[in-house]
């Protein structure tokens, strides 16, 4: 065979090969970013349920966003209360263990006894995917016992730290019987002490069936609350837990929902 020939051959054969292994390469990167834990959206679990919804809010009919926030509970959190009072309005609260629960537990007994929902944010807030099976339970875990101990009641939500989650926090958290829950908007409340601008980022995200999340230990977003509401009654949502977002649907222990 001519030397050009085999060349010319010998190079096909090495870009076949190179595109089988790029081929090979995207199919596994795409494997690994595959979600592999259970997941749906409020609408869809709630469209799927069947029975009526207790209570006076039923989001098959109304234009419902839930109202939530993390990181808590910490001394701006009974200003929010104030708030939410004075509206008539209940939120989920994911309260966190270290320097929240375990420093004010009198708040946490407020949140429950002021009918709000409460969820489990962890003790220590870590990215649950980055510890080991063991690690990840014990930081659930313990927030569900101290939560239990002051209000009486065990969380059956929680909300994983940056909202990493994996299969291994499902299985976790479906042995806990905690449904996991994400969220469709984010002021990153975080970042600013500017209560328009987090108003601002809310109303732009913000769509039907969503769930808001807010941190109310950050100096701006209290603040910003009131002005939020009433934007959004104004456009004509009904603001709700993500327990009454999902209604008639209940929270399934390891599922994911995520609007």
């Amino acid at each position: 065979m001519p030397f050009i020939k085999r060349t010319r051959r010998s190079r096909v054969l090495i870009a076949a090969v190179a595109a089988v292994a790029a081929a090979l390469a995207v199919a596994l990167t795409l494997a690994l970013t595959v979600t592999t834990y259970d997941h749906t959206s409020p609408r869809a679990a709630r469209d799927k349920a069947k029975g009526g919804v207790a209570g006076s809010v039923d989001c098959r009919k109304a234009k419902c966003v839930a109202l939530s926030f993390d990181g808590g509970p910490s001394p701006t959190t009974p200003a929010l209360l104030d708030i939410l009072k004075q509206d008539g309005l209940h939120a989920t609260f994911f309260v966190q263990g270290r320097g929240h629960i375990a420093k004010y537990p009198g708040i946490l007994r407020r949140i429950a006894a002021e009918g709000h929902e409460i969820g489990n944010h962890t003790w220590t807030h870590p990215r649950l995917t980055d510890l080991d099976e063991a690690d990840a339970r014990h930081e659930l875990q313990r927030t569900q016992a101290a939560i239990e101990r002051i209000t009486g009641e065990r969380p059956v939500l929680m909300r994983p730290p940056e909202g990493r989650t994996n299969r291994k926090v499902a299985k976790i958290c479906k042995e806990l019987g905690l449904a996991q829950v994400l969220w469709s908007v984010t002021a990153k409340d975080y970042e600013t002490t500017d209560s328009a601008l987090i108003t601002k980022r809310v109303l732009d995200q913000t769509h039907r069936d969503g769930i808001i999340l807010l941190h109310d230990l950050h100096k701006g977003t209290v603040p910003a609350v009131p002005g939020i509401i009433r934007a959004l009654e104004q456009r004509g949502y009904t603001l709700v837990t993500v327990s009454q977002l999902l209604a008639p649907a209940k929270p399934q222990p390891g599922m994911v929902y995520r609007p």
